[in-house]
């Protein structure tokens, strides 16, 4: 009798094997990071100490305490995040990127005088498709290194941007610039219009690149070109970028000529909606807010550029209470903001609006980090892809270090990087779950190719200007 129940309990052991491996069994995937502080900036603002990510292919499949995601996930690729911070990938939500190559070709003049008398002059001798690559190339290395995963741009030969973004493993929401002179790719109406739909069919569906209209504003743009513009954004169900609101000229002569503010006059035309990204928003009233609001556009705001051109503040803290989202850019690189550095927006965003509301309670830190990243993916319309660290979200993160002498102490974490840490502390980053820098070495872009072919440049513009 006890030998037969020894025999039936082994045999009910081994009946339960299986199962208790299963149990045990750990699902693989592509990636995890894991031990660090997790920024979620999720809805409840979550912070997980000692935190870890699960991702498989581009998207994240768990958030939670170390312990937990190592006993539920295993991986051949393991980013040690221990001692660091881990956030969403930064979003610069404006920004020329192939401008990079006229980085400090003239500054300290108004944005009217530098355009007119200086950029598009540059643009019409130097910019072709080669020019786009390199500065895009050159643009890619510095927001990389300064945590950026996602930029929204406005240029010509966007599909070139589009090649070379997606080269270097970058999310872009691209714009090609559609302006009513003849500009380095397109020479009239017609041209832009068809080239612009041709590069919106392309890149349809794609996981990294988001192709878009970006009629360059109401004062360089007809109506019909505007309208024409927002059209085809909807025909393709694609964002619409646009400067809205940028100048004190810009809003003088809108309500000159058409009897309203600029806000208003896109309302009018139609525009105003929730595919519009509208870049500066620096005159706008309480009833453009009210507009902004009602037709959910997103807007982003550029200290540095808007500081730099003394074009005006935009009233953030405002904008934020009428419940417009909010995001930020670097704008330039050259002229209104000579570098791409998204971390020196955050600090300047808030320091802006606590000395011209003369009050310390503005903008505070949290409002700046939330729009870097939850906030610039609300204002870009991608708040479903991007901009926290969740479960189903794209996998777009960065690792920053807190061993430099600026980083510690450490007792609140939302001050710290909006007033202590630098892009220069910025150590991995990855984009849809690719590691496109680890440990400050680029991965997907040639950085010492892109520094020869911009030094380069530099003399051939120069050339081309009589500056050499």
């Amino acid at each position: 009798m006890r030998e037969a129940r020894i025999i039936r309990a082994a045999i009910c052991s081994l009946a339960l094997l299986p199962a208790l491996m299963l149990a045990q069994a750990k699902q693989d995937v592509d990636l995890i990071v894991t031990g660090g502080t997790v920024v979620t900036m999720d809805k409840g603002r979550a912070i997980v100490q000692d935190g870890s990510i699960a991702v498989t292919s581009d998207s994240i499949v768990a958030v939670g305490p170390r312990a937990d995601i190592e006993s539920h996930y295993k991986s051949t690729l393991t980013i040690d995040a221990t001692g660091k911070l881990v956030l969403p990938g930064f979003i610069n939500g404006h920004v020329h990127v192939p401008m990079t190559l006229f980085r400090g070709l003239h500054d300290d003049v108004t944005l009217h005088d530098w355009l007119y008398k200086y950029i598009f002059p540059a643009e019409a001798k130097n910019v072709n498709e080669d020019f786009v690559r390199w500065g895009t190339k050159l643009a890619a290395a510095e927001q990389i290194r300064s945590g950026v995963t996602t930029f929204a741009d406005m240029y010509y030969f966007e599909d070139a941007v589009a090649q070379e973004t997606q080269a270097a493993g970058m999310r872009g929401v691209l714009g090609e610039t559609l302006i009513d002179f003849p500009a380095p790719d397109n020479k009239n109406h017609a041209q832009a219009m068809a080239y612009t739909e041709k590069f919106l069919k392309k890149w349809q569906g794609n996981s990294l690149i988001h192709a878009a209209p970006a009629p360059h504003s109401i004062y360089t743009c007809s109506k019909k070109t505007i309208q024409d513009a927002a059209a085809l954004a909807r025909k393709y169900h694609a964002p619409l970028l646009m400067h809205v609101s940028e100048m004190k000229k810009e809003a003088d002569d809108s309500q000159a000529q058409n009897g309203m503010s600029p806000v208003a006059y896109l309302d009018k035309l139609g525009v105003l909606g929730p595919d519009l990204v509208a870049a500066h928003c620096i005159f706008v009233d309480e009833a453009d807010r009210k507009l902004l609001a009602q037709h959910q556009v997103g807007c982003v705001h550029n200290p540095s550029s808007n500081m730099m051109i003394a074009s005006g503040v935009s009233p953030v803290p405002e904008m934020r209470a009428a419940g417009i989202a909010v995001g930020l850019g670097t704008d330039g690189p050259a002229g209104s903001n000579n570098d791409l550095d998204l971390m020196e927006e955050i600090d300047l965003a808030a320091k802006l609006a606590k000395i011209t509301k003369m009050d310390p309670l503005a903008l505070n830190a949290k409002s700046v980090v939330e729009m870097a990243t939850i906030d610039g993916a609300r204002a870009l319309h991608m708040e479903k892809e991007i901009g926290s660290l969740e479960t189903g979200k794209k996998a777009d993160l960065i690792l920053i270090g807190l061993d430099a002498p600026n980083a510690v102490p450490m007792y609140d974490i939302y001050a710290q990087i909006a007033y202590s840490l630098k892009a220069s502390d910025v150590e991995t980053v990855v984009i849809g779950g690719r590691v496109v820098m680890r440990d400050r070495k680029l991965l997907t872009v040639d950085e010492p190719r892109v520094l020869e072919k911009a030094r380069e440049y530099q003399k051939s513009i120069g050339a081309s200007l009589g500056t050499e």
